[in-house]
């Protein structure tokens, strides 16, 4: 196959070097010198130090156009934020012809131009339906940190699109023998799962830095997870996607996983530091910060109760003090689970 993945950021570059021990990939960096480097060299110095390039793999700075309709898949490996701009531009080029992945997981910030949403931020698939409607597109989320993709380690993702042949072209490309793609037709409980998992890291992190215990941390999983549920049957997914990969599997691993950006804004949450110097320490986007927000408007809009991603929000707007978020959870009034 020959795979085009755009953004040579960490997730990006993880998944162009793995797929490209298998197929032609290019890897597309926006800056030229950036693009340049890494050709030369072989390796990304900036997000993957070292891991170097498989044979496949070729780094490009050449400006989107028609060499895209030339490749079997499209991957956007782009920020939630950038998505919309990169659909804009991918749609009169692709048409209908070139299947688009997105690696984003998020909910995006609410475009001023709100009338047919309520004023409520979007899901990837439904920024795409808004503007790039012909595009046949879909996710590729799951439990999964770059360096270990990578490396070759085991991993298993979920290839999710309400197009079969999306989803086909998804599995054919990064399916292999350390990387296991399972295709699921549930584009909406995929986006739910992988979007809310990373503002409940952020609790669990809160959790774990201020030494509450494993049974806090299990409790906050478990309860983040009831909340991923809500939200997102309520948007149309089904109850049994959230049990799958994009759901559980996505919780656990960026709950409990060190490597994990969002379980790292929380710990030092906890520490002391404020929310600037948290993102600032990280060096990578935490999509988390950026999306609790209309993940609880999003909530809110359907009347969803979701008390874990409310204190997560007041805790980043300076609402409320670490301290403060646990006591409100813990105070709130009995209930049946």
């Amino acid at each position: 196959m020959k795979i085009a993945v755009l953004g040579a950021g960490a997730w990006g570059t993880a998944l162009a070097i793995n797929a490209g021990a298998h197929h032609t990939v290019t890897l597309w960096a926006r800056d030229v010198p950036q693009a340049q480097a890494m050709q030369a060299q072989r390796v990304n110095t900036r997000y993957l130090p070292d891991l170097p390039f498989t044979a496949g793999v070729q780094v490009s700075s050449e400006p989107l156009g028609p060499w895209l309709a030339e490749q079997d898949l499209v991957v956007i490996g782009s920020p939630m934020s950038s998505l919309r701009g990169m659909l804009t531009q991918l749609a009169p080029i692709l048409g209908s012809s070139v299947p688009v992945a997105w690696l984003c997981k998020g909910f995006e910030a609410v475009q001023p131009d709100t009338s047919s949403h309520s004023g409520v931020g979007l899901m990837a698939h439904e920024v795409k339906a808004q503007v790039a409607p012909a595009l046949r597109g879909g996710a590729l989320s799951g439990p999964s940190f770059a360096q270990e993709v990578a490396r070759g380690m085991p991993t298993a993702l979920v290839a999710a699109s309400d197009d079969a042949a999306t989803r086909d072209a998804m599995v054919q490309a990064f399916h292999n023998n350390s990387l296991r793609v399972y295709a699921n037709d549930d584009i909406v409980g995929v986006e739910v799962g992988g979007a809310v998992k990373n503002v409940l890291a952020i609790a669990t992190g809160l959790c774990d830095g201020l030494q509450l215990g494993l049974n806090a941390r299990a409790a906050l999983i478990t309860r983040g997870l009831a909340e991923i549920t809500r939200l997102g049957v309520a948007l149309g997914a089904k109850t049994e996607t959230f049990m799958g990969l994009s759901g559980l599997g996505d919780l656990v691993l960026t709950s409990t996983g060190d490597l994990s950006r969002n379980r790292k804004v929380g710990l030092a949450l906890a520490q002391g530091m404020t929310l600037q110097q948290a993102v600032d320490s990280l060096g990578h986007v935490a999509e988390g910060v950026y999306c609790a927000r209309t993940v609880v408007q999003r909530a809110q809009h359907l009347g969803v109760d979701m008390p874990i991603a409310q204190a997560v929000v007041a805790l980043l707007d300076g609402d409320i003090t670490p301290a403060q978020a646990v006591a409100l959870l813990m105070g709130r009034d009995a209930k049946g689970e």
